[in-house]
């Protein structure tokens, strides 16, 4: 039987964790993890106490060298050298590869990306497929290389998406997706026979890193873009919608088809189920809010303490795109 190989980990998010479970149990025969690379400790939370991040919470107190610069300069190069990986794996990392680092592994360095590539290549591949109406998305393995998530691909995941999937439960389906991936991947990459294929940038789309400014809503939209855009938001940053001067976070929606005749934005009514607002094309259920202060709610509980009445116009706001066919700008 081959030696496990030595493997390296870079990356900060918890959508890494299942693959890392894998590695320190039963992946221990096909690679064996000798570092992670993962940003530093930083303030989160309400009361903004310094904390460790997913990974690095994951590392604590295990038998490998855990890594956390602010920056990858030369001496986290010489570090890496030091532990001669056979493989870099990143997931999530934040930092952008340079050439050096790319090379530091023997057989490569390789990217667990959350979408089908060449589709959303970019900082948020599960809002863009989310957001896009996606019925699937998945989890990709690539090799790395200079330009933004362009590089051959070793393989990928699917999972299927429903129309009342948020960002949170995508993300711990592909998260889930991941260990197959790696499962199947690192033993043929490990005997020099795992293919990889070029991408066709023809086909390529991008998404850019995510803002409190995206969680807005245009209700002269369809509604099924906007339930579309609620869910792919939710949780962060989340889309809210204005009500008596109330800032109301929307965190599931679906649509309803049939026009309601009033205009886009004004309140018909509820269900047992939500919301009804007129939009474009449709109409929009709002099946869970918050407002400020307050715990997200299904609807109906929402709506027995704060009450939205029919006839009640949500103002609309121009809804930045979250999906493009060129590059976003560094």
């Amino acid at each position: 039987m081959p030696e496990p190989l030595r493997l390296v980990f870079m990356g900060s998010d918890a959508i890494a964790i299942p693959v890392l479970d894998w590695l320190a149990g039963d992946g221990g025969s096909v690679a064996r993890l000798v570092a992670v690379v993962t940003g530093p400790d930083r303030p989160s939370g309400r009361g903004q106490a310094v904390r460790p991040n997913s990974v690095k919470a994951w590392a604590a107190g295990r038998p490998l060298a855990v890594l956390q610069p602010e920056r990858l300069d030369s001496a986290v190069l010489s570090e890496l050298t030091a532990l001669r990986p056979d493989v870099a794996l990143v997931a999530a990392f934040g930092h952008i590869l340079r050439d050096e680092f790319i090379a530091v592994a023997r057989l490569g360095t390789l990217n667990l990306h959350a979408s089908l590539l060449p589709r959303y290549r970019g900082a948020s591949p599960i809002q863009a497929a989310i957001s896009s109406g996606d019925g699937e998305t998945g989890m990709t393995l690539m090799r790395i290389v200079r330009e933004l998530d362009a590089g051959p691909l070793g393989g990928a995941e699917r999972i299927a998406v429903s129309p009342l999937d948020t960002a949170r439960e995508v993300e711990a389906r592909l998260a889930a997706a991941a260990v197959p991936l790696v499962a199947r991947s690192l033993p043929s990459l490990g005997r020099g026979e795992l293919e990889f294929r070029a991408q066709d940038g023809a086909l390529a789309s991008y998404c850019r890193r995510l803002e409190k400014s995206d969680g807005v809503l245009d209700f002269s939209a369809p509604a099924h873009v906007l339930s579309a855009r609620i869910n792919a938001l939710s949780p962060w940053p989340s889309v809210s919608v204005l009500v008596r001067d109330t800032p109301v976070k929307v965190g599931l929606a679906d649509s309803v088809a049939g026009a309601s005749g009033a205009v886009p934005g004004a309140v018909v009514g509820s269900d047992e189920q939500g919301l009804l607002v007129s939009t474009g094309s449709g109409v929009l259920r709002m099946r869970r809010l918050q407002r400020p202060g307050g715990r997200m709610l299904d609807a109906p509980e929402f709506l027995r303490g704060f009450p939205i009445g029919a006839g009640t116009v949500l103002p609309s706001r121009p809804m930045p795109a979250l999906v493009s066919d060129s590059p976003p700008r560094r």
